[in-house]
């Protein structure tokens, strides 16, 4: 898709890149909310982990198919403003009221509770793909690396507002953050709605976007150097390398380093504080290293982390390392980790935005999360499967492995850089 390069690079676009952003902050603040109060609500009614454990994952299975559906969807629709707006500010909204109504849905039965869930579920889900295509419809692609980098920094700042907080005033009363939380997005759906304007598609534009969604999809797959499909299968890997292990790691710190439960998110919490740190500098680092190279380059650093934590385990305990040295090396290593990996999240998703038209942008966005919430429901039970067999020392050697089988498979990739990189 042929677009206009501003003389000012991306300084022109950090402004509005800020102003998509409030979407993402307000994502940071709700998923942490969500994934943290959730299943102590649950647990009132619910004696069963394994029962509390299905209900949490409604929305990685909602996200399969619901976020393409509605990606597609939106990639078709036509209003005065925008394609993607009119299903922010309908969806965002209700996100936002139903959320607040977790707390006292969660004092009145079961029942009403899983009702919320699932309704909530369906209309948070729905949004997410507008809004992050949201960004790519308004950004040229030669800034989209330096303006995810931005986004995923204001997703990662919601994140540790949302935890650090927010949380805090659930102890003053529960519906505190949840009704804060709702506030928040409904000023940033009025952000959005008032600042952001969707541009229209030029004619030639309009024209693609009349080719079959099916169509669309099989030329994903069928093309010359088939670059999508070895980005989208790169992913699935990465994300499953990530996936597996990030669930586990606070029963890691707890049963194998003898971390306190008070302390069992210390592992994800330093890998969210170099995400926060990283993800701009990673764009800028990317536009001028390549985002195929910059990505490959993260992935085998991650994969080396990955390996040294057992190896690290193993010559700490015969070296007589005292259990504080060790946690503050395992948890280095994990800040490292999650610098790393901020590395390639936040510039794949350009990768695929360039390759796409503007018929075709949700299209994108929801095949790359059709294969990133794939990996998210399978690869847990593999790597709990691994701890099982072999340790915990399984999850690390399997990631490991995930993260240089993505390497290899990036290596084919042959289009989604900027323009002049082409």
């Amino acid at each position: 898709m042929p677009e206009t390069k501003s003389k000012d690079g991306f300084g022109k676009y950090i402004g509005l890149t800020f102003l998509i952003g409030f979407g993402f902050f307000t994502m940071g603040l709700l998923d942490p909310l969500y994934d943290t109060y959730i299943p102590l609500f649950l647990r009132r009614y619910i004696s069963s982990n394994a029962a509390v454990g299905a209900i949490m994952t409604v929305d990685n299975i909602l996200q399969l198919f619901l976020i393409s559906f509605v990606s597609i969807w939106s990639d078709r629709t036509r209003t005065r403003i925008g394609r993607r707006m009119p299903f922010i500010i309908v969806m965002l909204p209700i996100s936002a009221i139903l959320f607040s109504l977790f707390p006292p849905m969660a004092g009145s039965s079961l029942l009403a509770l899983g009702v919320i869930i699932f309704l909530f579920n369906i209309f948070k889900t729905s949004v997410r793909g507008p809004v992050v295509a949201l960004m790519p419809d308004t950004i040229p692609g030669d800034y989209r690396s330096e303006a995810n980098g931005v986004i995923n920094t204001m997703g990662g700042v919601g994140t540790v507002a949302g935890t650090l907080v927010l949380a805090r005033l659930f102890d003053v009363r529960e519906s505190l953050p949840f009704n804060i939380t709702s506030i928040a997005i409904i000023v940033a759906v009025l952000v959005l709605l008032i600042f952001v304007k969707e541009k229209l598609p030029e004619k030639n534009e309009a024209e693609e976007e009349k080719v079959p969604v099916l169509k669309s999809i099989k030329q994903v797959f069928t093309s010359e150097d088939f670059s999508v499909a070895r980005i989208l299968i790169a992913l699935f890997f990465w994300f499953t390398g990530f996936q597996g292990a990030i669930p586990f790691l606070g029963l890691y710190l707890v049963e194998s380093m003898g971390v306190s439960g008070g302390n069992a998110a210390l592992a994800q919490g330093v890998v969210g504080i170099a995400s926060v740190l990283m993800a701009v500098p990673a764009g800028y680092l990317a536009h001028r290293a390549g985002r195929r190279r910059y990505i490959r380059i993260n992935l085998v650093c991650m994969a080396v982390i990955l390996f040294l934590i057992p190896v690290a385990g193993h010559v700490g305990n015969s070296m007589g390392i005292s259990p504080d040295g060790a946690l503050k090396l395992f948890l280095t290593l994990m800040f490292f980790f999650g610098g790393f990996y901020i590395g390639v999240i936040v510039n794949s998703f350009p990768m695929l935005w360039q390759m796409a038209t503007f018929g075709t942008m949700g299209i994108y966005t929801g095949l790359y999360y059709t294969f990133s919430q794939s990996a998210s429901i399978l690869a847990p039970p593999i790597t709990g499967a691994l701890i099982d067999l072999i340790g915990y020392s399984g999850i690390f050697i399997f990631g490991g492995v995930c993260m240089l089988i993505a390497w290899f498979v990036m290596g084919g990739v042959k289009a989604g850089e900027p323009a002049k990189q082409q």
